[in-house]
């Protein structure tokens, strides 16, 4: 790196400290991975750089610094998102919050959905959904996401440390050691077991038998180019559990096809997002739909949607569903065709908008089931 390059960095890195400094770890030890072409830029209260050519980005092209400096009163702000909330935890615990993806909560929701929507369904007719379970199932989300992630990053120290948005996480830029990561997972476990004790037998049983997918799946994207028909596999198995916490056992004829149309919904989105990282993916050796379909992702993801709505039609005439539910279901539909018709797999910023999407199309889902079952 030139003495011109140092400076600037050297400068660059000055600067972030007056924006936030505990950011700084995050920002700038990507530094090494090639020259600064291109000075900082701020838009709408986020840090912008680029690095060799490329953006440099904590999440997808942008740094989710939460806008924490006001630049009128010249005051640190804060804010009650997930990301301001990490970054103002104490220095010592924000590794691990990161670990478990704390400061990203889609993945949390992508998770948490089914089961809500397994919840709802499940609920009698005219009610609400149960307020406790739901927020068990809150709870265990959080969990098992923060487990899953420490699991992954476990699994793949030695291939993040290669890829440009995965360098800085814990394990791989060396905050947290595999053994430190090893007890963090074992408390994660071991609390989610707690959530997982508070349901019946049943659910317990099949609960406890998500487990060898959850430890698996992330070396499914090493010997196979459908790791993410095995993410569905797993993140979906809320829409077994949710039903059977309220019920007692699964009513297959419900269960089952949403428990396959969410499956169908993960193909779509986490098909979107790898698309983020396909150049980095052909360059470590990992696989993913994103490489497998390529230029033809978009019949693919057409295909998954209509199998999508398909099994949510099927789960809703099983369940008794009313109008309302259909309604809604008529408006999920529009939204997965409009996200598929307008992504760009060629535009990282383009395929993480599309992708966070579907916490909303998640929600509506929901909302759709909860005024289907009061209008009964």
């Amino acid at each position: 790196m030139s003495s011109g390059t140092m400076a600037l960095a050297r400068l660059t890195f000055k600067a972030a400290t007056r924006i936030h400094p505990g950011s700084c770890w995050p920002l700038f030890q990507p530094l090494s991975y090639g020259c600064v072409n291109d000075e900082r830029k701020r838009k709408d209260g986020y840090l912008h750089l680029n690095v060799s050519g490329r953006t440099l980005h904590r999440q997808n092209g942008i740094f989710p610094l939460t806008k924490p400096w006001n630049t009128q009163s010249g005051k640190r702000g804060f804010s009650l998102s997930a990301a301001s909330i990490v970054n103002h935890a104490p220095a010592m615990v924000q590794p691990y919050l990161r670990l478990m993806r704390l400061d990203k909560p889609i993945g949390t929701w992508l998770l948490y959905l089914p089961g809500t929507w397994s919840i709802a369904l499940a609920s009698d007719p005219g009610c609400l959904p149960h307020l406790g379970m739901l927020t068990l199932f809150g709870i265990g989300a959080l969990l098992m996401r923060g487990a899953g992630c420490t699991i992954n990053d476990m699994w793949d120290k030695d291939f993040d440390k290669k890829v440009f948005r995965t360098a800085m996480r814990p394990i791989a830029s060396g905050q947290i050691s595999q053994f430190q990561a090893l007890v963090f997972l074992g408390g994660q476990l071991t609390f989610a077991l707690g959530v997982l004790l508070c349901l019946n037998n049943y659910s317990i049983a099949l609960g406890a038998a998500s487990l060898g997918l959850v430890v698996t799946y992330p070396l499914m994207k090493r010997i196979t180019y459908w790791p993410q028909l095995v993410l569905g596999l797993t993140f979906n198995w809320g829409a077994l559990l949710g039903w059977a916490a309220i019920k007692g056992s699964c009513d297959w004829s419900v269960c089952l096809p949403l428990y396959c149309s969410g499956v169908m919904w993960t193909l779509i989105y986490d098909t979107i997002y790898a698309h983020q990282d396909k150049e980095d993916d052909i360059k470590v050796g990992v696989r993913s739909t994103a490489l497998r379909f390529q230029e033809q992702t978009k019949p693919w993801l057409n295909g998954f949607a209509v199998a999508m709505i398909s099994g949510l039609v099927v789960t809703g005439i099983n369940a008794g569903q009313s109008l309302p539910y259909y309604a809604v279901l008529s408006t999920v539909a529009i939204h997965l065709a409009h996200q598929i018709y307008t992504l760009d797999i060629d535009k990282p910023e383009d395929c993480w908008k599309k992708f966070i999407s579907n916490r909303n199309l998640g929600i509506l889902l929901f909302f759709g089931i909860v005024t289907g079952n009061l209008w009964k």
